[in-house]
């Protein structure tokens, strides 16, 4: 902050020039000018995703001159408050424009800021952003969201906690099972009891799915009075496929059970999104929770809450503890002028393609290498391949190959694949070793991490005191070992031939027996060579 001037040039300011350049090249600037205040006047009234997308300096422009709006930027500003927005790195101040007084007030999130008028300005049309983006994927009923610095785990906790005050008599959370951690850690967050639905194999496929029986015959054993809510989820690793999130929408207006879906990455699929669109004209939904990186391809750590109506979402703004973070909800900003309705739409066309390319391609490989894509159509962004006839040759001979499976994950993960995970599922016969959950990097006992732990899927794994077979599996058995991977969005038909490529090559060096040689040297007493 400093003495010096400067600002946007105002008409005024191009008349002056015209006595010190020609006329007409100050006309020729001012009406360049103008062509950019044009762009400025379409989002400030539309409020929503420009048509075309703007370029960097575009961008860059705007936003520092909504900077200069907060009391930070001010000249001649002083400030004797405990907060005044000073960064004491340059560096810092460029990363963030000058938007250092973050967002909300202490009751709110998402309300004004006194001393940032900027920054109050960014918060709400970014919401408008979100909302239109949100419409454009294919859930035409929302009608309102926020934007939070929360993932979507945590977020899930502030929807239980907003969803508690209104419903204080809720204690139980009706979950529709996946296998993934932070989803069901962030029940027992907001001091919630867990109440786990299992899936049901869906006929005709390898998939698992919704069982709506089984929901409703859980809130009928709590009572529907105690039920905070039914929480199910849409974008998921297969062989899970989403929730039949329509009906268990009917089952909620029908018993007048609250419904909030975690759709973490479902924006990018057309399935889910119309799904949700179901519920919301055909039964009830209260809110919806989806990631801001997996969605629209910005750093980790923000979530959109969105909803039919505002109630729900109001109220997660209104308990969020005092201010917030900018940079997750400025980095969505950005990318969202950036893409425009055209980009965006382009981006979901593309991952709609790809995913037909990648699961055709896929399908050859696994004929070829005697394996077999599993038939899950439900699911459009993930896939499972049945690795288990890899084992059984070495299996046959007395060598426990399933058990050796893992390997292909760290195979493809030296070979610079990331995102593949391989879930071994234990026949329902064998006990179930005990494992309860330990922070990462904590053995849990002062000695070395147990190997249940490091194993997806083949033993029982006890979360927030409640305990899972075959996690990793969604399911406490399963017929297969398998492989998962996905076609997300940003995903690019090249790194897709990459990973057919690199998983032939993986499964030629766990049949060669690398796999077993180097787990085998691990065990106590083992000769080594």
């Amino acid at each position: 902050r400093g003495a010096g001037g400067g600002g946007p040039m105002i008409p005024q300011h191009f008349e002056l020039l015209k006595g010190l350049v020609n006329p007409n090249y100050a006309l020729q600037a001012e009406q360049a000018r103008n062509s950019r205040s044009k762009t400025i006047t379409a989002l400030l009234t539309q409020r929503r995703l420009p048509d075309e997308g703007w370029d960097d300096d575009a961008i860059q422009l705007f936003l520092e001159e909504i900077a200069s709006f907060d009391t930070n930027n001010f000249m001649g500003n002083v400030g004797v408050g405990e907060r005044e927005g000073r960064v004491v790195s340059r560096l810092v101040r460029q990363r963030h424009f000058g938007l250092t007084h973050g967002i909300g007030r202490s009751g709110d999130v998402m309300a004004e800021q006194p001393k940032a008028a900027g920054s109050s300005i960014l918060v709400q049309l970014t919401r408008y952003l979100a909302l239109d983006a949100i419409r454009i994927a294919g859930i035409k009923a929302a009608k309102a969201c926020c934007v939070l610095p929360a993932a979507t785990g945590l977020t899930m906790t502030l929807v239980f906690l907003a969803l508690r005050q209104l419903r204080p008599a809720g204690r139980y959370v009706v979950w529709s099972r996946i296998d993934q951690k932070s989803c069901f850690k962030a029940i027992g967050a907001a001091g919630l009891e867990p109440v786990v639905v299992e899936l049901r194999p869906v006929e005709g496929s390898d998939a698992l799915g919704t069982d709506v029986a089984g929901i409703r015959k859980a809130i009928e054993q709590v009572s529907a009075e105690q039920v905070l809510c039914i929480c199910t989820t849409t974008s998921t690793f297969a062989p899970r496929v989403p929730d039949s999130v329509d009906e268990v929408a009917m089952l909620a207006a029908e018993l007048d059970v609250p419904h909030v879906i975690n759709n973490a990455y479902g924006l990018q699929c057309s399935k889910c999104t119309h799904l949700i669109e179901q519920g919301c004209r055909r039964g009830r939904i209260d809110a919806f929770v989806q990631s801001t990186d997996k969605n629209f391809l910005v750093p980790v750590g923000g979530a959109i809450v969105a909803a039919p109506n505002a109630k729900l979402v109001d109220k997660v703004s209104s308990i969020y503890p005092g201010r917030a973070s900018m940079s997750p909800l400025l980095d969505l900003f950005i990318t969202l002028l950036s893409l425009g309705a055209a980009g965006w739409k382009r981006l979901l066309q593309e991952r709609k393609e790809n995913v037909v390319w990648f699961q055709e391609h896929l399908a050859k490989t696994c004929e070829k290498q005697g394996l077999r894509l599993l038939q899950c159509p439900a699911n459009r962004i993930s896939v499972a391949v049945d690795i288990s006839p890899v084992a059984r040759p070495l299996e046959a001979g007395g060598a426990g190959a399933v058990d050796h499976l893992t390997f292909l994950g760290s195979a493809l993960f030296t070979r610079r694949v990331s995102g593949p995970r391989v879930v071994l599922c234990a026949p329902p016969t064998e006990p179930s070793m005990e494992a309860s959950e330990a922070p990462e990097g904590s053995s849990g006992g002062g000695g070395e991490e147990a190997p249940a732990v490091k194993v997806k899927g083949k033993y029982r794994k006890v979360i927030d005191g409640v305990a899972f077979d075959s996690y990793g599996a969604h399911a406490d058995t399963y017929a297969c070992c398998y492989l998962t991977a996905a076609c997300a969005l940003g995903a690019s038909r090249e790194e897709m031939q990459a990973f057919l490529e690199r998983f032939e090559h993986a499964l030629q060096d766990y049949r060669s027996g690398a796999g077993r040689k180097e787990k085998d040297q691990q065990r106590p007493g083992a000769k080594s060579s």
